[in-house]
C-alpha cells in the first residue's frame, strides 16, 4: 500500500489485518460500498455468503474451531438486522466475534432514511459491547478495543456500526502513519476489569466440601474449553476420582470414553448421568451456567446437595443455584489450586459411589441400531467410527443433534460445534464454512428442516471451494417438534411433516457432487466416499421417519424422572 492518507474504509481493513484477520464473511450493500471498494488494496479475503445470517454463523464457526475471532460484515437496515440471530447465538454461547455494519450518513440518522436502522439499539441486549463510530480517527482505537473485549474475560460478540460518511472521510496523517506501521493504539475502557481472582478462603472451602462429600459429581461445560483448561480438568478428575458428566458445549473437554465419564446430562442426557446428578450430594459446576436444559425442574435439581461453581463471570454465581463455594477466574488458573490441595487418597473415599455410577452406566446403555434399517443413529454411529481425530463436526438443531451429542466422543476440544443457548436451526452449514478455515476436515450434519434454513449457502461452498462434507438426515419431518407432538400432543402433527425438494438435484444445481443413501450398505459406502473426497460433497440419507430420542426428561420434570424409553424411568437411590 503506498504511503498516503487513508479513508475510514482503508483504516478498517488495515486494522483488521493488524489484528491477524485474513478472512471476513460478508455481503455487500449500499452502506458498505466504500469498504468493498477498498478491499482489493488489503490482504483480507472476503467470503461472499448468500444471506447475512450465514455470515454471523460462519464467523462463529471460525471462532469456535480456530480459537481466533471471526468477523462478519453487512450493510445497513435489513443487512444489519439479518445478523441479529447469529449475534444473539454468539452471545448466549460466549463466542468471540466482531460484527461490522454500515449505516447511513450521520446527518440522516434519526430521519427514517432508506435502510436506516438503529442496529446499536437493537443489539444492546445481545452484545458484550457496541460502538457507533462518529469520528474516523477513533476507528483504530475502537477496533483495538473491540478485539480485546471480544476475547477477554467471558468472550462474546462486539458490534461496530460505521456510518458511510466515516468510511469515506480521510483520517489524520498521524493516525494513518500509526495504522500503516501496525503500531498499538491506546485503549480507553473505564470500568472494564476482566481479570478476576478467587479468594483463598473459597479454594479452602471448596476443598473441604469435596473431602467431606460422599457422592460428588463434576459437571463441566464450555468454560473449560474457552479457558483452554482441558489438561487442568484431566488432572483434577484423575486425582480426585470424582465421576463426571458434561454439557452439550463441554463435549471434548475431557476424554469422554473414560469409565467414570457417565455421558452428557440433561433433557436428552444418559440415564447414568442424570441418575448421578439427581443423587449427588455435591455438584462441582466447572464452566457451566446451570441452565434449564441440564437442570430440569430446578427445585428438585437443587434438593439435598451443595454446589461449588467455577466461572469467569461473577454474575453467574447464585443466578440459578445457591453456591456453597464460588471459584471465580479462568479455570486453568483456579482448578489447579484445588487439585493441589485435595488429598492423594481422596478418590478412595468415593469407591462405593463410583461403583454405583458404573453399574448404572452399564445398565442403561444407549439405543442400538435397528438391523437392516437406515436410521439417524446408524448414520451417526458409522460416521463416528470413520472420523479422524482432528475432524470437526457441526450439527444443526433437533434430534440428530442430540443423537450425535450422546454418541460423539472427540479426543480433543473444539471438534463438536453446536448452537447451544439459542438453539438456532440453520446453524450447521454456515458455521461449517467458518470452521473449514481451521484447516481440518469438517462434517456438517443437518436435518431436512434445518438444512433448508440456510441451504442457499451451497452457493458459497461452491464459489469459494470450501471442502465441506455435507450430511442431510432426511426423515421428512421437523423431527424434534414431531417427537413432542407424538408424546405430549396425541400425535397432532401440525406443520411438522415436510414436503422437501430433491436434495441431490439441489446440490448438483449448485455444482456440488451429490448422492443419496437409502440402505445401511449405501450409507456406509457413501460415508467412505465422503471421507475420501477432498472438495465439497453432499449426501442425503433417507432415514426412518418416526424415531424418538431417548433418554428424555419431559419439560418441567426432574432429572430423576428421566424416561429411558416410552415406558421406563431411571430408578433412584
Amino acid at each position: 500500500m503506498p504511503n498516503q492518507k487513508l479513508i475510514g474504509a482503508d483504516i478498517l481493513l488495515k486494522m483488521l489485518e493488524n489484528q491477524g484477520v485474513s478472512e471476513i464473511f460478508a455481503y455487500p450493500g449500499g452502506a458498505v460500498l466504500p469498504i468493498y471498494d477498498s478491499m482489493p488494496k488489503w490482504n483480507v479475503r472476503r467470503i461472499l455468503v448468500r444471506h447475512e445470517q450465514a455470515a454471523a454463523f460462519a464467523a462463529q464457526g471460525y471462532s469456535r474451531a480456530t480459537q481466533g475471532v471471526g468477523v462478519c460484515l453487512a450493510t445497513s437496515g435489513p443487512g444489519a438486522t439479518n445478523l441479529v440471530t447469529g449475534i444473539a447465538d454468539a452471545m448466549l454461547d460466549s463466542i468471540p466475534m466482531i460484527a461490522i455494519t454500515g449505516n447511513v450518513f450521520k446527518h440522516l440518522i434519526g430521519s427514517d432514511a432508506f435502510q436506516e436502522t438503529d442496529i446499536v439499539g437493537i443489539c444492546e441486549p445481545i452484545v458484550k459491547h457496541s460502538y457507533f463510530v462518529e469520528d474516523v480517527n477513533d476507528l483504530p482505537r475502537i477496533i483495538t478495543e473491540a478485539f480485546h473485549l471480544a476475547q477477554t474475560g467471558r468472550p462474546g460478540p462486539v458490534l461496530i456500526d460505521i456510518p458511510k460518511c466515516i468510511q469515506i472521510e480521510t483520517a489524520d496523517e498521524n493516525v494513518t502513519k500509526k495504522v500503516l506501521a501496525s503500531d498499538d493504539f491506546e485503549m480507553h475502557l473505564p470500568g472494564y476489569f476482566h481479570e478476576v481472582s478467587t479468594e483463598m478462603k473459597e479454594i479452602e472451602k471448596a476443598v473441604t466440601l469435596i473431602e467431606s462429600a460422599e457422592r460428588p459429581l463434576v459437571i463441566y461445560g464450555h468454560g473449560v474449553i474457552l479457558s483452554n483448561a482441558e489438561k487442568e480438568l484431566k488432572d483434577f478428575l484423575e486425582k480426585s476420582g470424582i465421576p463426571n458428566t458434561w454439557t452439550l458445549h463441554g463435549i471434548g473437554g475431557y476424554d469422554n470414553t473414560q469409565d467414570l465419564s457417565l455421558g452428557m446430562l440433561g433433557m436428552h442426557g444418559t440415564g447414568a448421568a442424570n441418575f448421578a446428578v439427581h443423587n449427588a450430594d455435591l455438584i462441582l459446576g466447572i464452566g457451566i451456567r446451570f441452565d434449564d436444559r441440564i437442570t430440569g425442574r430446578l427445585d428438585k435439581f437443587k434438593e439435598n446437595k451443595k454446589f461449588i461453581h467455577f466461572d469467569i463471570d461473577p454474575s453467574e454465581f447464585n443466578k440459578n443455584v445457591e453456591v456453597a463455594a464460588r471459584v471465580c477466574g479462568q479455570i486453568h488458573d483456579t482448578l489447579p489450586a484445588i487439585t493441589q490441595k485435595i488429598s492423594e487418597d481422596t478418590h478412595k473415599k468415593f469407591q462405593s459411589w463410583q461403583d454405583l455410577c458404573l453399574a448404572k452406566k452399564a445398565k442403561w446403555a444407549l439405543d442400538k441400531d435397528k438391523p437392516g434399517k437406515l436410521t439417524e443413529i446408524s448414520v451417526i454411529n458409522e460416521l463416528y467410527k470413520i472420523m479422524g481425530e482432528e475432524d470437526v463436526v457441526t450439527v444443526d438443531v433437533g434430534q440428530h443433534e442430540m443423537w450425535a451429542a450422546q454418541r460423539f466422543f472427540p479426543k480433543k476440544s473444539r471438534k463438536f460445534l453446536a448452537s447451544g443457548g439459542l438453539g438456532t436451526m440453520g446453524f450447521s452449514l454456515p458455521s461449517a464454512m467458518g470452521a473449514a478455515f481451521s484447516g481440518h476436515n469438517v462434517w456438517s450434519i443437518s436435518g431436512d428442516g434445518g438444512f433448508q434454513m440456510n441451504s442457499q449457502e451451497l452457493a458459497t461452498v461452491f464459489q469459494d471451494k470450501i471442502p465441506l462434507k455435507i450430511i442431510i438426515l432426511n426423515n421428512s419431518f421437523l423431527g424434534m417438534v414431531r417427537q413432542w407432538q407424538e408424546l405430549f400432543y396425541d400425535k397432532n402433527y401440525v406443520d411438522t411433516p415436510l414436503v422437501n425438494p430433491d436434495f441431490v438435484k439441489l446440490g448438483e444445481a449448485y455444482g456440488i457432487p451429490s448422492f443419496r443413501a437409502e440402505t445401511p450398505e449405501e450409507a456406509n459406502a457413501l460415508l467412505q466416499k465422503m471421507k475420501a473426497t477432498d472438495g465439497p460433497i453432499l449426501v442425503e440419507f433417507k432415514v426412518e421417519k418416526e424415531e424418538n430420542v431417548f433418554p428424555m426428561v419431559p419439560q418441567g420434570k426432574a432429572l430423576g424422572e428421566t424416561l429411558l424409553d416410552r415406558e421406563n424411568k431411571i430408578d433412584t437411590l
